[in-house]
């Protein structure tokens, strides 16, 4: 399996485009196993999906075979992501679970993550029950400091969302304990970026909650 941050460095999801041209050349590169080179195809195909480009994206799947647990991982949570860019949200939700439960039984926790995260967004009726179980899931999770430290800075998207949604549905004070959660998680692990929104987003919140009609 790939380090996710050896991933990380080859993505700029600003630029999509270039993003697949790391990640071919690095597929391209001397010594690559073929595990390797599929891994990073799947990472290929979520390019293309976020240009638009679906059925590329499902030709670069649909052509992988799954040489271990972290390329079959990888394979349904991107093809669960090209269905739901594309509009297909019910028919993406099976692939986010599949994922979820085959990186939990090979101890793939970055990647289980990932997918309960999708879920949460996909399956937004139920963003408790997602984001809940995710939560779970890094409290659970083994690994060196490094990773668990990745696997930490998943907090920060999945409390902003989760806050977003309560204050969509009114639930401001929920609303904003989450964005809160959110802004600790980006101080101690989060990049700059996630630190600068989650302070805007608890800021929003805050300025919200002091709107909102007093209950007597």
């Amino acid at each position: 399996m790939i380090a996710q941050q050896i991933l990380d460095e080859l993505w700029d999801f600003g630029d999509p485009a270039g993003s697949g041209e790391r990640f071919r050349a690095a597929m391209a590169a001397d010594g690559v196993e073929p595990e390797e080179s599929a891994e990073l195809a799947t990472q290929v195909a979520r390019t293309l999906g976020l240009q638009g480009l679906y059925a590329d994206a499902f030709g670069v799947l649909d052509a992988l075979t799954p040489h271990d647990a972290a390329v079959a991982v990888r394979i349904e949570l991107e093809r669960g992501r090209v269905l739901n860019s594309s509009g297909q949200v019910a028919a993406a939700l099976p692939h986010f679970e599949l994922a979820a439960v085959l990186a939990r039984t090979d101890g793939l926790h970055f990647l289980q993550v990932d997918a309960l995260h999708m879920l949460a967004i996909a399956d937004s009726g139920h963003i408790r029950k997602w984001t809940t179980a995710a939560l779970a899931a890094i409290d659970d999770a083994g690994g060196t400091p490094t990773e668990l430290r990745r696997l930490a800075r998943w907090r920060v998207p999945l409390l902003n969302n989760l806050g977003s949604a309560l204050a969509d549905d009114g639930e401001i004070d929920a609303a904003v304990a989450a964005f809160r959660g959110a802004l600790e998680a980006a101080d101690e692990v989060g990049t700059p970026e996630q630190q600068a929104y989650a302070h805007e987003a608890l800021d929003e919140a805050l300025a919200a909650q002091e709107k909102a009609p007093k209950q007597e």
